[in-house]
């Protein structure tokens, strides 16, 4: 948010030092017009509706802690300017930073498999938080889902197990959804 106030309030300064604006051409007052008829979907919003666009945010269960630090104080203290701000650049900046925090828990959980963690790994060399979001919104589930069934296949390969923990695994597999997959492992095979 520090970075968006310091950005804008140091627009105009350089806009005017620029020499292409100094010599007093028209391309730099059309592209100026340009940009701003261009603007954003916040800029008609008073601050009632900028506060709803803020709370939806908080109520997303995407929203991690910077997203919630950053909005919280917005919406107790912010101004119009500043909400609009945020929404257009911040909010993108602390979710960035929120999802690469994801990835690095998932890093560190125990639950994590192969697949998984080598993918969170070429995300975070890359380092592009659009394509993070799409993981983690689509990908993870395909990667832990993958990642799920060679753990359903390790417990089918020990020659000790119950007759019952066999069928329920084979169900599991059969069924194949990576929610029946997860399911057996945190909760079905405990049941068993």
């Amino acid at each position: 948010m520090t970075l968006a106030v310091a950005a804008g309030a140091m627009a105009p300064a350089l806009l005017f030092a620029t020499p292409s604006f100094a010599a007093g051409g028209a391309a730099p007052v059309a592209a100026v017009a340009v940009a701003a008829d261009a603007g954003s979907p916040y800029d008609d919003m008073d601050i009632d509706d900028l506060r709803i666009a803020i709370l939806r945010i908080l109520a997303d269960p995407d929203s991690g802690k910077r997203v919630k630090e950053e909005a919280g104080a917005l919406l107790d203290n912010g101004t119009a300017d500043e909400m609009r701000a945020w929404l257009e650049t911040g909010y993108a900046l602390a979710q960035g930073e929120d999802d690469r925090v994801t990835l690095v828990r998932l890093l560190g959980d125990p639950d994590s498999g192969k697949r998984v963690k080598r993918e969170v790994n070429e995300l975070l060399d890359r380092d592009d938080s659009a394509e993070i979001r799409t993981w983690l919104e689509s990908g993870y589930r395909l990667a832990q889902a993958e990642d799920d069934s060679v753990a359903i296949v390790r417990i089918l390969a020990d020659p000790t197990i119950s007759d019952a923990l066999r069928a329920a695994a084979n169900a599991a597999l059969d069924d194949g959804s990576p929610e029946a997959l997860r399911h057996f492992l945190e909760v079905g095979r405990y049941e068993v």
